[in-house]
């Protein structure tokens, strides 16, 4: 729980604008006062059900600046530092706990969604506090209220009584709130970034006289790029730069401005930033290094009185909020925007990309350029790129959301170094997959600064592992470098998606054609034989255009191959140009299927054949590579999204009930029985145990239990047991009880150890499963193969909350060790609707339940009667002030 306080935030308004919303306060009670005031006697009747007087107004401004508490909070909505907005709730209701909420919005400021936004924040307010819904009553001619209520979830419901309308709006969240949530800030988002990737007009302020500079090129390339719209120069010490004219000042500037790139040394940056403020500029590229990259010493270099690069950074963005206005990096290359109606190149990058259907976004600058340049070289076309730099204001996350309805994005590539906020991203990227591939090149792969935790689900969950699950949720096709990023994205920009994995490879360079089924079959492609032909079908090196573009034609025309993969080898014996003349109408014919080409030897190669543009490419592995990318992202396009599943027998209050019992004792490891109690309430199978000390105890246990038995020690903190001779199992009688006992003693070098006494549980295969938090993508959910082969293979896979179906049927397929549970070598198949039902229980306790730092049920035991943990442990911890995927909300300055 963090608190009874609505936090305090930045959001977008649904015309593109900035409200901040933050909690009601003793010092609000004058601008309040002031909101009713100046309301109309309409808005006052619809708001109070009769225009009050000054009294009911001093009550209710008294109630609304009351201090939070668990039956109360009020938040407000600021914009230009004024209050234009207020709601709040009280309880009305125990249990189950219900709520009155009110909203009150200034006139002028309505039709913005700024009710939305302050009732979306109420309700997860509310909902961490336990209030399943927020009740009210509303008068029938209170129209936009009713419409609010309705839009903010598909839990609204509205009673007409006694000629008023009674509403009730659930807190909780479904698909369908999510759904809406996601469409509001999509449209948000467009609005608000539209002014900084398709401005209308741009000013460079710093740009200098002479070539070289980074203000100076940018304007450049401005001008060079064709930019559609007046382009201004701001520099005091010149009438013109570049050819363009130039003023003093922001202030001078003979008209509006929607976009102003700033390269000014970083003393001068916040003052332009003001002065853009002031006359109305929506968006702003800072284009200046020296701020958080740089760390504390940035501000004594930018003349900041010592303020650290990263106060100053946040000074920035709060100036900005104020105002209004996005901004991007500092510390970045720029801005593109390829549109034909906008021809925008605001960047110092020394390649421009061509048109074409790929955005980009790049944390790095030198990575921006790496990519534009590549770009270019390769003929991949760029609708927009975006160098983001230190992600001050405007992150990847917002740009997401813009180009989810980019008519001139067929793609999106992204260069990350660090998530904000991994959980929206996560949703934000998985419903842009479902239109759009998403390929992303994430920094981080190596071995350096992994997680060491003490349970095997931990220790297994470097941070990368989080990524490699998200992405994998998500549809987002992971790369390892920038080469592999494009060439995937030209395919991906400019052919139709493989209907599925036959690949037909036919050429006339043999040895090539080899190399390139070795390549598809290890990317999980089928070089399958056609009938009537060889694949691979090698033609020779003397083969005639005619024979290459009737094999193609033959096989593209077969109806049994889902993409292919034309080799051309360069000789003195052929004519390369002619050949290439032949094979493209071919490809053009058929331009259902994906097609690529490898073209070896020939100087100056194109970069594409075609009307349809098939991309052609160096070597045979750069293009099974990028075919096996489209692949398996068209698979997971085509698999349903999965629901979230319907659990029963699940006791969320109880389970909760107790994990707050043992964060009041200290939290930590948990004892065995406590652990066995959680899960139960969650109806994960847990082996019935005995934990007892002294020899005595434990042979009654076992008597009780019934032989055989296992005995095995009870400390928690203990993760391989059987390596220190701390599990014995098979124990027939009280002698063989005894004797294990005293050996667990003298393992842990104790006379009367805590031990579990079980009865023998028997599966055919030993699995692991498990739960790891971590702060910033939530939970992870482990499932592998267990026992002694956990650490040893590493045969694990892994998920993020929140979980549905196809993800859990997607765990155990994943796993190398599959076919251990489908009936491997003659043994019956386990139940895997069981496994699948474990992972999902699992998933909704960690997601319910947040303060489960580490749980790791090993082994479980699986069988044609379902899973049975035999032995599991808990880590309990309370959680921090953590990302929340669902609040609409900008990234917090600093």
């Amino acid at each position: 729980m963090t608190g009874f306080v609505v936090e305090d935030c930045d959001a977008l308004t649904a015309d593109g604008g900035i409200v901040r919303i933050r909690p009601a306060a003793g010092t609000d009670a004058a601008a309040l006062e002031r909101l009713f005031a100046e309301a109309s006697p309409e808005s006052l009747r619809l708001r109070f059900f009769a225009t009050p007087g000054h009294c009911v107004i001093d009550t209710e401004v008294r109630r609304l600046v009351r201090p939070p508490d668990g039956d109360h909070a009020a938040a407000v909505a600021v914009v230009a530092g004024d209050v234009v907005g207020v709601a709040s709730y009280e309880r009305t209701q125990p249990a189950p706990a219900r709520a009155e909420f009110a909203v009150f919005v200034a006139e002028a400021q309505r039709g913005r969604g700024i009710g939305t936004l302050l009732l979306e924040h109420l309700a997860a307010q509310a909902r961490e506090r336990g209030v399943i819904a927020l009740t009210g009553e509303v008068l029938p001619a209170n129209h936009r209220m009713l419409r609010v209520a309705r839009d903010l979830t598909s839990r609204t419901t509205a009673h007409l009584v006694d000629g008023v309308v009674d509403l009730d709006v659930g807190t909780g969240v479904d698909d369908a709130t999510l759904l809406a949530v996601d469409a509001r800030d999509r449209a948000a988002e467009r609005e608000a970034l539209r002014p900084m990737l398709a401005p209308r007009s741009v000013a460079v302020v710093g740009a200098g006289r002479r070539p070289g500079g980074i203000g100076h090129e940018t304007l450049r390339a401005v001008v060079e790029g064709g930019f559609t719209g007046p382009v201004y120069a701001v520099n005091p010490h010149a009438g013109a730069v570049a050819g363009v004219p130039s003023v003093p000042s922001l202030a001078d500037l003979p008209g509006p401005v929607d976009l102003v790139v700033v390269a000014v040394p970083g003393p001068a940056v916040r003052d332009v930033v003001a002065q853009a403020a002031r006359i109305g500029v929506r968006a702003a590229v800072i284009l200046t290094s020296g701020f958080a990259e740089s760390g504390s010493r940035a501000g004594e270099r930018a003349g900041e009185g010592g303020l650290d690069g990263r106060k100053a950074q946040a000074e920035l963005v709060r100036l900005a909020r104020e105002h209004g206005m996005r901004l991007v990096g500092p510390n970045c290359l720029g801005v593109v925007n390829t549109d034909p109606a906008v021809r925008l190149n605001a960047t110092f990058a020394p390649t421009a990309a061509p048109a074409g259907g790929l955005a980009v976004a790049s944390q790095s600058g030198a990575v921006g350029i790496a990519l534009l340049a590549q770009a270019a070289r390769t003929g991949c076309g760029v609708s927009t790129f975006v160098s983001l730099g230190n992600k001050a204001d405007v992150s990847g996350n917002d740009l997401l959301a813009y180009w989810y309805d980019d008519p001139a994005t067929r793609a999106v590539a992204l260069y990350l170094e660090s998530f904000g906020n991994p959980r929206k991203f996560a949703r934000l990227v998985r419903a842009l997959g479902r239109r759009k591939p998403v390929l992303a090149v994430k920094s981080g792969r190596s071995a350096a600064g992994r997680r060491a935790g003490a349970s095997h689900t931990a220790a297994a969950a470097a941070p990368d592992v989080a990524v490699d699950a998200l992405f994998a949720q998500a549809g987002v096709i992971r790369v390892d470098t920038l080469g592999e990023l494009l060439d995937a994205a030209r395919l991906l920009t400019e052919q139709p998606l493989p209907a599925g994995d036959r690949l037909a490879i036919l050429g006339n360079a043999g040895g090539v054609n080899v190399l390139a089924a070795d390549a598809a079959e290890a990317a999980g492609l089928r070089v399958a034989a056609v009938r009537g032909g060889e694949n691979p079908l090698d033609l020779g090196a003397g083969a005639t255009p005619d024979a290459l573009a009737a094999a193609l034609g033959a096989y593209a025309a077969s109806g049994e191959v889902d993409s292919v993969l034309l080799v051309v080898a360069a000789s003195k014996a052929n004519d390369v140009d002619a050949v290439l003349a032949r094979v493209t109408p071919v490809l053009d014919r058929h331009e259902r299927l994906t097609a690529a080409a490898v073209l070896i030897g020939a100087a100056g190669p194109p970069a594409a054949l075609g009307e349809r543009r098939v991309p052609v490419y160096d070597l045979p592995e750069q293009a099974v590579r990028a075919l096996a990318h489209a692949t398996r992202y068209a698979r997971w396009r085509r698999a349903p999204l999965g629901a979230r599943p319907v659990l029963s027998d699940v006791d969320t209050a109880g389970a909760r009930g107790v994990v707050e019992a043992a964060l009041a004792g200290g939290g930590g490891w948990q004892p065995y029985p406590r652990i066995a109690d959680i899960l139960g309430r969650y109806g994960i199978p847990v082996l019935a145990s005995a934990q007892v000390a002294g020899e005595r105890a434990a042979i009654e246990a076992a008597g009780s239990v019934g032989y055989p038995v296992v005995l095995k020690a009870a400390d928690p903190d203990l993760v391989h047991k059987s390596d220190i001779g701390a599990v014995h199992i098979g124990l027939d009688g009280p002698g063989a009880v005894r004797a294990a006992y005293r050996a667990v003693g003298a393992a842990l070098g104790r006379t009367e150890p805590p031990v579990l006494v079980q009865a023998m549980a028997h599966g055919q295969v030993e699995l692991v499963a498990g739960v790891v938090h971590d702060p910033l993508f939530g939970s992870l959910i482990m499932l592998g193969l267990g026992g002694v082969h956990t650490d040893l293979l590493g045969d694990r896979a892994f998920r993020l909350v929140p979980m549905t179906v196809q993800d859990a049927g997607q765990m155990w397929r994943s796993l190398r060790a599959a076919r251990l549970l489908t009936g491997y070598r003659g043994a019956p198949p386990v139940d895997t609707a069981a496994v699948e039902d474990l992972v999902l229980r699992l998933g909704r306790l960690a997601e319910d339940i947040p303060e489960i730092a580490e749980l790791d049920l090993n082994p479980v035991l699986v069988g044609p009667g379902g899973p049975v943990a035999v032995d599991a442990r808990l880590r309990l911890a309370p959680v921090g002030q953590e990302p929340d995927a669902l609040l609409r909300r900008l990234r917090q300055p600093g």
